[in-house]
């Protein structure tokens, strides 16, 4: 299939996440994200067994996997909360920020050089997000709160890309993922029961949680991978920015949040400041390793 399709259906399926995550107001953030990682590895095992490709289980116990486990748990605990304590616009807006950090993080850790665009792609990006953040004709303590659980998550995840690309050459990405979700769970898993007995569940917030970790961590988040192996990692990066419009639009529709005139001008400022970062031309970005595991093909 073309990688620009498959990078389309997998953003549109990260879209689902918000108003999922909103069908399950009573469920603790924590509780809900570990059920999301526990259901996304499952899903991700279950493609795996459905292309035939067999997953190395036991390499999977490797201390760099508690590692990665750990950040994926930081990451989308804290999205979930993000969802919880603030709007949706907010929190992918925020969220979305990512790319500023992944260059940070590169720079910290791998001593990638920052170029002046991307400089001022950063400085773009932190106007928008302290307009959006700042300017709101009602800002309260709760939605402070869920603000930085959304800086917290783009943190996170610029430093999960960064050991995510460090260990792209010698895991397949089922086995990567089964991995990173699966210890995410099991990192989870303590808070989460201390968060189960005040959470009120029932067959709608379930089969939502469960959609959840189905949709856009296990499918969406397998088909985004599988596209960046396909086209430029810089083209696969833009369309995913289109997350923030999608999820926006669909928590309007299905539970009437509608953006402030604030949020909106913020997040757009905030947005293109992202798109001026990950548009930066660089000789390794926007080209994927021809020597990567192929996740989609039959073990040999």
């Amino acid at each position: 299939m073309n990688g620009y399709l498959l990078a389309c259906i997998a953003v549109l399926l990260f879209s689902t996440s918000p108003a999922l995550t909103r069908f399950a107001p009573m469920i603790g953030p924590v509780e809900i994200a570990f059920w999301r990682l526990s259901t996304g590895t499952i899903a991700v095992a279950t493609f795996a067994l459905a292309a035939r490709h067999r997953i190395a289980w036991r390499r999977l116990f490797a201390l760099e996997f508690v590692g990665y486990g750990a950040l994926v748990a930081v990451h989308f605990g804290s999205f979930v909360a993000s969802l919880v304590f603030t709007s949706t616009a907010h929190s992918l807006a925020i969220t979305y920020t990512a790319p500023v950090f992944v260059a940070l993080a590169s720079w910290a850790v791998l001593g990638e050089p920052i170029s002046r665009r991307a400089i001022a792609g950063i400085l773009i990006t932190i106007a928008g997000a302290t307009y959006l953040t700042g300017f709101e004709p009602v800002i309260t303590t709760r939605s402070l709160i869920g603000d930085g659980f959304a800086v917290v998550t783009a943190i996170s995840y610029g430093f999960y890309s960064i050991a995510g690309r460090r260990a792209r050459d010698r895991f397949p990405l089922y086995d990567y993922a089964c991995g990173a979700y699966g210890w995410g769970a099991i990192w989870l898993l303590p808070v989460a029961l201390w968060e189960a007995p005040g959470s009120t569940r029932g067959i709608v917030p379930m089969v939502a949680v469960a959609a959840a970790g189905f949709l856009p961590l296990g499918a969406g988040h397998t088909l985004y991978n599988a596209a960046l192996r396909r086209i430029p990692a810089t083209a696969a990066n833009v369309i995913a920015v289109f997350e923030v419009v999608g999820g926006t639009l669909l928590t309007a529709l299905i539970f009437g949040e509608i953006p402030t005139s604030t949020s909106v001008v913020g997040a757009i400022v905030l947005l293109a400041g992202i798109l001026v970062v990950v548009l930066e031309p660089s000789p390794s970005r926007g080209t994927s390793d021809p020597s990567s595991p192929d996740p989609m093909a039959p073990p040999a």
